[in-house]
């Protein structure tokens, strides 16, 4: 699991880790630097969001989760991207969030060449949020994306905008990665057709180990998308369904 050495999204990291965790498999972590990863602190305290707080920011569960991840040996000695060995990967996780410091991490050439050795070995690439914005710049060598030819989803233009319009006036682009564009936008321009992106049902309310109905995700083959925080738990048993059939 590679993480944005800052901002990343601490339910969307911690969910999928203890989920996997649970199940008996070791997840291991790659940062930029090789120092541990810090999560967006808005997300982990809900400091200005206002009267949203209760619906944005991270809930009991993953902050939790993220508490017990903090712990792990395994968060505390990360890899840096250049040292990971493609060989050595069971399945690639890739956490999204929404915060200025991802861009490092959405942009970065070593991700995306370990995305595509990833997909050419047809070994699972699971990616939520704005993790799926990563594996789709991640191009092969004919310039087409990974992506392409495959279904997938990934935050909705409506969710991305909901948030960005409720929060402007006091928190500006906080909720816009890239103001130029959404999330959807940008990966559907890497599909094959604009029909092979899944939105999904409306996402109102987030999922549960025991209401797994509510969570969204698209597999399509050695692919796992999904949407948001609350598609979480649906992501890790369709992560686990892969590694252990």
């Amino acid at each position: 699991m590679p993480l944005s050495q800052t901002d990343f999204d601490p339910s969307e990291a911690a969910i999928t880790w203890k989920v996997l965790s649970d199940a008996g498999l070791d997840v291991s972590f790659a940062t930029p630097t090789g120092q541990p990863a810090a999560a967006d602190p808005r997300m982990l305290t809900g400091a200005g969001l206002g009267p949203l707080k209760p619906v944005l920011m991270a809930r009991r569960d993953a902050l939790d989760a993220y508490d017990a991840m903090l712990r792990s040996p395994a968060y505390q000695h990360p890899l840096t991207y250049e040292a990971v060995a493609p060989d050595d990967i069971q399945a690639l996780i890739l956490p999204g969030g929404h915060a200025p410091g991802m861009r490092p991490y959405l942009e970065s050439p070593l991700l995306q060449k370990l995305v595509v050795s990833v997909m050419d070995a047809e070994r699972p690439l699971a990616a939520i949020c704005h993790g799926v914005l990563l594996a789709a710049r991640s191009l092969r060598e004919d310039g087409r994306s990974v992506l392409f030819g495959k279904r997938c989803t990934c935050l909705l233009r409506s969710q991305e905008m909901a948030a960005y319009n409720l929060t402007r006036a006091w928190l500006g682009t906080y909720y816009r990665t890239y103001p130029d564009t959404t999330t959807q936008e940008e990966v559907v321009s890497f599909l094959r057709a604009p029909g092979d992106f899944e939105a999904g049902p409306i996402p109102m309310l987030r999922d549960t180990p025991d209401k797994l109905d509510r969570g969204f995700v698209v597999t399509d083959g050695n692919l796992i998308t999904a949407r948001w925080p609350g598609d979480l738990y649906n992501f890790g048993q369709a992560i686990l369904r892969q590694l252990k059939p």
